[in-house]
């Protein structure tokens, strides 16, 4: 019981959120955009807190709609940047990121949100050990329909997110596959170049405001990045990659939450530790583990990590 009610929903969304993140970030690290899903990840905390504000109370769907708002401007404010200001693709992330998220933490002080359970704890681990399910009442809960409509809200999210993610990937990905390796001859063929990477901006926007509700800011940026990256040091296939980034990201959230929750007090510690933390400290020592031994370690970008 206390497993089902606890445990069970909190590594179901942790491994929702690492999966739909590492999914996005086999593009993002392709393209050399990695710094892209961090700055999402962080610019979507005012419009969380403005849709907190707005609404009046911790409304789901406006804080939501807020933070994927929050997240679009952001773009597009990178790409001005870039193509009026001419600023270097990096410098303009930087900027936007961090001047979005001073923001976001200055309106979280003032409007009231930071006095409730959305505070800055929350913003940066997010509250993975908050997903209860209240309902179960045993294994045969996990066939019940009326149970399982009781689970979390952010498993919900997660899930829809995923499936968006996986259709639009099944349905482009030949696509995906030429802008993610070679954006120069996507251009030159007559691809839909700027619709796949619009498409996939729109994803990672999506992906992080998903999983940024549930995990917070920390677990969002590793997951973007840490599953792609070792998968990219275990294989030049791109499909292999996804699987594999797939395979570690859950694996990631498993055995982190694992480790978190059950082995300090195993070793007679009196509480847990975040497991958000502990997930991202598993994934990067997995991919620390690829870096040194995999069969492709020498680079994790479509020509090599220096090409």
């Amino acid at each position: 019981m206390t497993f089902l009610a606890i445990d069970l929903p909190a590594v179901l969304a942790g491994a929702l959120a690492a999966l739909v993140c590492a999914l996005v970030g086999n593009v993002l690290v392709l393209r050399r955009q990695a710094l892209l899903g961090d700055a999402i990840s962080h610019v979507v905390l005012p419009g969380l807190v403005a849709g907190f504000w707005i609404s009046g109370a911790a409304s789901l769907v406006a804080m939501l709609s807020g933070a994927l708002i929050a997240a679009l401007l952001a773009v597009a404010l990178i790409a001005v940047f870039r193509n009026v200001g001419r600023v270097n693709g990096d410098a303009a992330t930087g900027v936007v990121f961090t001047a979005f998220f001073a923001a976001g933490i200055l309106f979280l002080s003032v409007s009231g949100a930071g006095s409730t359970n959305f505070d800055i704890h929350t913003v940066l681990f997010g509250n993975l050990e908050g997903n209860l399910w209240v309902a179960a009442e045993g294994w045969g809960s996990l066939l019940d329909p009326v149970a399982l409509v009781e689970l979390p809200d952010s498993i919900g999210r997660l899930a829809a997110v995923l499936a968006i993610v996986l259709a639009a990937g099944a349905l482009a990905f030949k696509e995906i596959r030429l802008v993610a390796f070679d954006p120069i001859y996507a251009r030159a063929s007559g691809a839909p170049y700027r619709l796949v990477a619009g498409g996939i901006v729109v994803l990672t926007a999506l992906a992080a405001v998903a999983a940024f509700e549930a995990v917070g800011a920390i677990l969002v940026v590793a997951m973007f990045v840490c599953p792609a990256a070792t998968a990219r040091c275990l294989t030049d296939r791109f499909g292999t990659q996804i699987a594999l980034s797939a395979a570690i990201a859950v694996t990631a959230a498993v055995a982190g939450y694992v480790l978190a929750a059950f082995v300090p007090l195993t070793l007679g510690f009196e509480r847990s530790v975040n497991a958000a933390g502990v997930i991202v400290v598993t994934a990067g020592l997995l991919q620390l583990a690829a870096m040194l031994f995999g069969a492709k370690r020498k680079g994790y970008g479509p020509r090599g990590a220096f090409a």
